[in-house]
């Protein structure tokens, strides 16, 4: 049990994909993996142990050693700022990080805007570099709501193909930075468990680029 890999894997789309891309690597996940409402999920016969979390979670988990490894989206890692080795790239769960509004509000005749975010450190790093001073608002979900409702003039969110942008009359204003999933390491881990983890860092990697072709 003690020398068992432990992976720190998001809910939802990421784990669906990285459960996909760790079958095409050869690791035997039972079928009920996908299924399964568990939090801590162990599979015997590959030697893991994964732990299900929320997104922003991930990244904590790795940097504390509770998981050897994590899979976390570029967002969530550009916002935590965690003691962690990015080590692969994984390709997958692929959307862009951007600035939307109300139409009307593509101007920059508001003094200090309002944005409303998930991510207060990635937006307010892009606004100072941009030399516009605003005033980040911290929400944890519906972030589209705020300028509906007049809390907020604009937003910074993750986007993938527009369509909860479009649905709720807001509108792309600004793109950020691209978004991926990348394998985390824990730093200690990485010297107690090398073998195992280089294992699994050259599967995924054939798999990611054999993919990429």
């Amino acid at each position: 049990m003690g020398n068992m890999l432990t992976i720190a894997m998001p809910k939802g789309r990421i784990f669906d994909e990285a459960a996909n891309l760790l079958r095409k690597a050869g690791y035997k996940l039972p079928p009920e993996f996908d299924e399964s409402r568990k939090l801590i999920l162990e599979v015997p016969a590959e030697n893991m142990r994964f732990i299900l979390a929320k997104p922003m979670d991930v990244t904590t988990y790795v940097e504390h050693g509770v998981a050897d490894i994590g899979i976390a989206g570029k967002d969530v890692m550009l916002e935590e700022e965690r003691d962690v080795y990015e080590v692969l790239d994984l390709k997958i769960s692929d959307c862009y990080l951007a600035v939307a509004g109300l139409p009307n509000m593509s101007g920059s005749d508001v003094v200090a805007p309002k944005v409303a975010t998930k991510y207060p450190g990635v937006a307010s790093s892009y606004f100072r570099e941009q030399g516009e001073q605003v005033e980040i608002i911290k929400l944890n979900g519906s972030i589209e709501l705020a300028p509906l409702i007049g809390l907020a003039d604009r937003i910074v969110d993750i986007v993938s193909t527009g369509r909860t942008l479009k649905e709720n009359g807001l509108v792309e204003l600004e793109r950020i930075c691209s978004i991926t999933s990348r394998l985390i390491v824990n730093p200690v881990s990485y010297r107690m468990k090398d073998a195992q983890i280089d294992e699994l860092v050259s599967r995924l990697s054939e798999v990611v680029e054999g993919e990429a072709e």
